[in-house]
């Protein structure tokens, strides 16, 4: 087990030093050239191994293309001219020959580990031609010596190394680039996930609290300008309050479980609104003093959840802007009429407040949320003031929102 890491360890290390690499792979091709130069494998009586001296240049030269393989990274073009130089010299001049083409081999497996495959091809023919060709012609040796076939058996075999090694890296790193490509994808789609939910979770909580903290509102107001004169309709105020501040919790409570996790305890939940619960919604609009006149065709008709509490919310907001907005003596019509495929909502007011320009600027939270809900479910939303006086909401809202399948 030691072993492997022991080999990790100093792959790791000289991946950090590449240039102490190419020192320590210099210094060993000078040893391989070197040793090699002793063996004379053409004794007296045929193919015999012996020992020979080699010349003083053939350690010149063996000399000077290990040094340049030391810069093989940073020039690894100049460092084959150089190399390939001293090869020929030897391969013209070497006899008995010392193996000097080797430096030449590792810096043409440099140039095709390093390039792409055209320039691979072009300077790996030229290489084996030169080599080959200088050895075979001008060389001391016949042309048909196995030391001339294996310098072109040498020199290919370092073409089609670099060449397969530079391919490999390049499928490794286009591997690596699209796995952390994909995990920026799915990062940033987490991200807006979250964001989207973000959205929602405020939306409905706006929709939640603005409704129920207006009644309240105006319910205390009543209250405080009554306790003295009237009490019993002071009492019959808080009893609003009281109702109004127990549906804004039950709902909190019910939006704030959605947030929970499987394994947390459960919460009470009750199911979402929707325009069964329309004429409770215009009753607490009564109680606090708005008058509410509903009419809602085709009652039958069953919605989708979605469109059904969007419906609810829209219609909900409206009722609230009305109240806050419109002024005191106000009065609202709402109806709900479907039409084909879609159903439409429209609240009407003949306020006349002082607030009604801010309110149809669009500039609240209100109008914004009730807009993102009836166009996340592929309906829409108009909102302006009414000639004469008073405000208009219009929603157009499909039974089928988008993304419903049917069987078959």
């Amino acid at each position: 087990m030691s072993t492997p890491r022991t080999l990790d360890r100093a792959r790791c290390r000289l991946k950090a030093h590449p240039a102490a690499f190419d020192a320590a792979l210099a210094a060993g091709v000078l040893l391989c050239m070197v040793a090699g130069s002793f063996v004379d494998p053409h004794g007296e009586n045929g193919v015999t191994w012996g020992v020979r001296s080699p010349g003083l240049l053939s350690l010149l030269l063996m000399t000077v293309g290990a040094a340049a393989l030391v810069a093989r990274r940073r020039a690894p073009m100049r460092v084959l001219l150089v190399t390939g130089t001293v090869a020929i010299v030897e391969c013209v001049t070497g006899d008995p020959r010392a193996p000097v083409a080797m430096s030449a081999v590792v810096a043409l497996y440099t140039v095709a580990s390093t390039t792409d495959r055209p320039t691979t091809w072009r300077v790996g023919l030229l290489t084996m031609t030169v080599l080959t060709g200088a050895a075979m012609l001008a060389g001391p040796l016949p042309w048909y010596a196995q030391e001339n076939l294996g310098i072109f058996a040498w020199t290919g075999m370092a073409a089609a190394a670099g060449d397969a090694v530079r391919s490999r890296r390049a499928f490794v790193h286009a591997i690596r680039e699209r796995a952390e490509r994909a995990e920026r994808t799915r990062e940033e789609e987490a991200r807006r996930r979250v964001a989207e939910e973000r959205l929602r979770i405020a939306r409905d909580l706006h929709d939640v609290v603005a409704h129920h903290i207006a009644l309240v509102n105006v319910q205390a107001g009543v209250a405080a300008h009554v306790m003295d004169k009237r009490p019993d309709q002071a009492k019959e105020a808080l009893s609003h309050v009281r109702e109004a501040s127990r549906s804004a919790l039950n709902e909190l409570r019910a939006t704030v479980g959605l947030l929970r996790q499987s394994g947390d305890p459960e919460a009470p939940t009750e199911p979402a609104p929707g325009l069964d619960r329309l004429d409770e919604l215009a009753g607490t609009f009564r109680s606090a003093g708005l008058r509410v006149e509903v009419v809602c065709a085709d009652q039958d008709t069953t919605l989708p959840a979605a469109v059904g509490l969007a419906a609810y919310r829209v219609i909900q907001e409206a009722l609230t802007n009305v109240h806050k907005h419109a002024g005191p003596g106000a009065k609202a019509e709402v109806s709900v009429v479907r039409v084909g495929p879609r159903i439409e909502i429209t609240v009407l007011d003949d306020g006349a407040g002082k607030d009604t320009t801010a309110a149809a600027s669009g500039g609240g939270h209100g109008l914004l949320g009730m807009r993102e809900r009836t166009t996340a479910l592929g309906g829409t939303l108009t909102t302006a003031p009414r000639y004469g006086g008073g405000f208009r909401v219009h929603a157009t809202l499909p039974l089928e929102p988008p993304g419903t399948s049917h069987p078959g």
